[in-house]
């Protein structure tokens, strides 16, 4: 039967994280707004109005619908996320930005298939997985399908290329993977067999060799190469303990390159300083201690898969982007959920989130 109600921690933290990004929004983008199109709040309106307002009408909704209809069209909707991650490659319907091939052009409108694929390989391996829980362990039918899916999707993405998308959705995989009851040796088998094709990527393209480069020397190039990382630590160093202020960043003025996107947390931390910064990963963990919490009390297979795997999607993706730009790992041009300006990010975030609420009426205490 289902419970009483959805998880109000989950949705009062949700909310408490839309709100912050859409403040950082109008604040981070304010200089990079006037200049490229004449409105200061042009990314705020913009991520306002084609971002939150309809994610949060998909929430609405998913919420609404019995998480067993997923795992119905599990299949069905991850050929189209598929499909449309393929259409990307084609002329005059995916259309490229900075070298790379990830958006879809349909009209007026913009989309990234990449946002859909997150959640559409969680519902699908959500519903593999329960169907073979007998042979998850099994070399042939549960380790060898499973990479066949991932070899797909990791194909199309490195073609994109987009190499931070690939990284959060192999976590991702793999952590529903674990939990469905994966043999240990086939996870050191993924790992050590992802680690190796991971060094050729690097070896045999420049740009990713620069990134490893600018990671272990940032002080190499400035003005080049490392630009973008040595202009993060300036921000993220003036803003030390308590920040200069909401709104006072000197970074954000031209000098910081994408400030409301995948750079956005430099910006946070030079205007709200450590304190704004550990508040906003507070946020985070909170949201994942009640994700995990919403998977460990669901009520079957599919429903505990599902609800780890989105919660995985999130914390992964925060935890990558963040550690990008305090220089814990290399930059990868993963957007901050919640935070970040990207309206097909937030839209599927919000639709994922919805499908979480929904699994947490039907808690089993």
């Amino acid at each position: 039967m289902a419970g009483k109600e959805i998880n109000k921690n989950l949705l009062m933290v949700v909310f408490l994280l839309i709100i912050f990004g859409l403040a950082m929004i109008a604040s981070a983008g304010i200089a990079y707004s006037r200049t490229r199109f004449g409105d200061p709040y042009f990314f705020f309106k913009h991520q306002l109005f084609y971002g939150i307002i309809p994610g949060l009408a998909v929430l609405y909704i998913t919420q609404k619908i019995n998480y067993s209809f997923w795992k119905k069209i599990a299949f069905p909707f991850f050929i189209l996320g598929m499909l449309c991650l393929i259409l990307v490659f084609v002329p005059g319907v995916g259309s490229k930005v900075y070298g790379a091939s990830r958006w879809l052009q349909l009209g007026p409108f913009s989309f990234q298939p990449s946002e859909m694929l997150k959640l559409s390989i969680i519902l699908y391996l959500a519903a593999w997985l329960e169907q073979r829980a007998d042979k998850v362990k099994d070399f042939y039918e549960g380790l060898l399908p499973f990479l066949a899916v991932i070899s797909l999707v990791s194909f199309l993405l490195v073609k994109q290329p987009d190499m931070g998308t690939l990284g959060v959705i192999i976590l991702i995989a793999l952590s529903i993977f674990f939990v469905s009851g994966a043999s240990l040796s086939h996870l050191i088998l993924i790992a050590v067999s992802g680690i190796t094709a991971l060094y050729f990527l690097i070896k045999f393209e420049s740009y990713r060799m620069d990134r490893i480069l600018v990671f272990l020397h940032p002080e190499i190039d400035p003005r080049g190469i490392g630009y973008q990382i040595n202009q993060a630590f300036l921000a993220i160093g003036s803003g030390g303990i308590f920040g200069v202020g909401l709104g006072h960043s000197l970074q954000k003025f031209n000098y910081l390159p994408e400030p409301v996107g995948d750079s956005i947390f430099a910006i946070i931390g030079e205007e709200l300083g450590m304190i704004g910064a550990l508040a906003l990963v507070f946020l985070f963990l909170a949201l994942v201690f009640i994700g995990f919490r919403i998977a460990k009390n669901a009520p079957d297979r599919f429903s505990q898969l599902a609800a780890v795997g989105i919660t995985s999607w999130i914390i992964f993706q925060a935890f990558i982007n963040i550690s990008a730009i305090l220089g814990l790992i290399p930059l990868t041009g993963i957007p901050l959920p919640f935070i970040s300006y990207g309206g097909t990010s937030i839209i599927f975030l919000l639709a994922g989130i919805g499908i979480l609420l929904n699994i947490s009426k039907y808690a089993k205490n």
